[in-house]
């Protein structure tokens, strides 16, 4: 693994366990491992550890939601199933999630950091719109901001809120829901 992953790495673990104040360089240092002034060396300022981690933390999630966003096209009850699966990953890794909320949370007291926040959330959005218009909706982009905000909605819910983590079969049969009132159509095989 490269250096660069493994301060990343304990950079994310740091955030979700001490939230903002708790990532320090030392910190890092200490949670990954390795030899005081490393991460300094790696990332000089505060911003470019953020933004590292940010990077990193991307990566992940991109990774998380292959298996949703790697096909071409789908019928909509396999997106529904797919996007179930994905987001059942995101859950069961409460570290990622909670690292991105407060990097969410600077990223809108820092210009700098909201512009690459905001670049790589489209690495999401974008293949969301691209799937929705395969499946037929009418408003791609509208539905999409709506697909990505049930997904976030939800897992807010679920690690910071007060809702219970949903099963995966539960994920499934909302995002079916979801789906069909998007579409206008039950999603699955059409008589």
């Amino acid at each position: 693994m490269k250096r660069s992953d493994v301060v990343a790495d304990a950079a994310i673990t740091l955030l979700a366990e001490r939230g903002m104040r708790g990532l320090t360089h030392r910190a890092v240092d200490e949670a990954a491992g390795l030899p005081p002034g490393s991460t300094s060396n790696l990332a000089r300022t505060r911003a470019a550890l953020l933004e590292l981690t940010l990077a990193r933390l991307t990566e992940l999630e991109v990774r998380a939601l292959a298996g949703a966003y790697g096909a071409e096209s789908y019928e909509p009850a396999e997106l529904a199933a797919r996007m179930a699966d994905a987001l059942h990953i995101q859950l069961k890794d409460r570290r990622r999630t909670l690292a991105r909320y407060e990097l969410a949370l600077e990223a809108t007291r820092r210009p700098e950091l909201r512009t690459i926040y905001d670049q790589a959330g489209r690495r999401f959005r974008d293949p969301a719109v691209a799937l929705l218009a395969a499946l037929g909706s009418p408003e791609p982009v509208r539905h999409a901001r709506g697909l990505v905000a049930f997904g976030e909605g939800l897992m807010f819910d679920a690690i910071a809120g007060a809702g219970a983590v949903p099963d995966r079969d539960e994920l499934e049969t909302d995002l079916r829901e979801l789906l069909t009132g998007m579409l206008g159509r039950t999603p699955g095989p059409q008589p």
